[in-house]
């Protein structure tokens, strides 16, 4: 005979419905505090998590889904084909994934993570909400998305015809302050390395240049490189070799500007001294390449936790508003 608990029920048997009735709530409270939910009362929710460990009830998620026909299952779409020059372990997106996942877990969420090769699976197509990370040139990883009726939230920039919620960071305030930088250290022709058909490429390159403008410098040439160490190199290495004489330059990517940094070393020019090179995102490579690169810092976590409320606030029914985060300029030696 099975051991029995207060009130008469079995330990190993007890059902949600048993619990809520031991705690004197509904069976949907008992689900959203097991998530756990804002919803719930903090004091309400602690009462039904010593009752659950107390009868050891554990939460069956497939079959609480089923009940609640919902999936609880957030995709998140990477807008990238991942190479050995760029690969899915960089900190973006892993900074931005980590800040999902943190909030998406701690809300009873299922990440599921693809690119956007994989949004025609069964899988990606139980998913309740879809998070994007990049738009994609010409917005057309959004495109490809907003068709599918699902709530949709982007990791981008803001623009005119964008009529979805994007959070990002302010990237014209990003290309600001790398062209306040360098004119500040005297330097007039200036290079701006990124592919301007990216929403916020885009940014970046509008802010450099107003700014540039304002300070009596001018940009000298707008190459439309990859994001890889590789990409930098060869832009600079097809500057030199056409005989175009630069003292400044902003990468849209750290490795950009490393690859640049490199190219321009190898031909024997001294960085900071002839040219300043800035990156961008301030990841750790910046940090420790010689010389160590300054960069605009991107707040990849804190974004990815927004990312992840905002589509929570959209499934729920609730508004979803686009939203920037602050960028600064990280100084090291270049």
């Amino acid at each position: 005979m099975e051991k029995k608990q207060k009130g008469g029920i079995a330990k190993s048997k007890i059902t949600m419905s048993e619990l809520a009735k031991l705690a004197g709530v509904s069976d949907i409270t008992v689900s959203r505090a097991m998530r756990p939910s804002s919803s719930v009362k903090p004091r309400t929710r602690e009462r039904i998590l010593a009752l659950a460990k107390e009868h050891g009830y554990q939460m069956n998620l497939p079959a609480r889904n089923l009940k609640l026909n919902r999936s609880y299952t957030i995709a998140v779409v990477v807008e990238m084909n991942p190479t050995q020059e760029r690969m899915m372990s960089e900190p973006y997106p892993m900074a931005l994934l980590g800040g999902i996942s943190q909030a998406l877990t701690s809300a009873g969420y299922s990440l599921l993570l693809t690119t956007l090769a994989g949004i025609n699976t069964v899988m990606f197509q139980s998913a309740e909400g879809v998070i994007l990370l990049g738009q994609g040139a010409d917005d057309e990883a959004v495109k490809a998305l907003n068709s599918l009726s699902v709530p949709l939230v982007v990791w981008g920039a803001k623009h005119d015809n964008a009529d979805y919620c994007i959070v990002g960071s302010d990237n014209y305030h990003g290309g600001e302050v790398a062209a306040e930088r360098l004119v500040a250290l005297g330097r007039r022709k200036l290079v701006f390395l990124g592919d301007t058909r990216h929403a916020e490429i885009a940014a970046r390159e509008k802010g450099f240049r107003d700014t540039a403008k304002l300070g009596g410098a001018e940009i000298i040439a707008s190459i439309p490189c990859p994001f890889t160490f590789v990409g930098g190199l060869d832009a600079a290495q097809n500057l030199i070799n056409q005989g175009i004489k630069f003292d400044g330059v902003l990468g849209t990517s750290d490795l950009q500007a490393m690859g640049f940094s490199r190219a321009l070393i190898e031909n024997g020019a001294r960085i900071p001294e002839q040219v300043s090179v800035i990156g961008y995102d301030d990841t750790p490579l910046a940090a420790t390449f010689s010389p160590a690169l300054t960069s605009v810092h991107q707040n990849w976590r804190d974004g990815g936790e927004m990312l992840a409320k905002k589509i929570m606030s959209l499934i729920s029914g609730g508004d979803a508003s686009s939203e920037l985060l602050p960028t600064i300029l990280t100084l090291r030696q270049t």
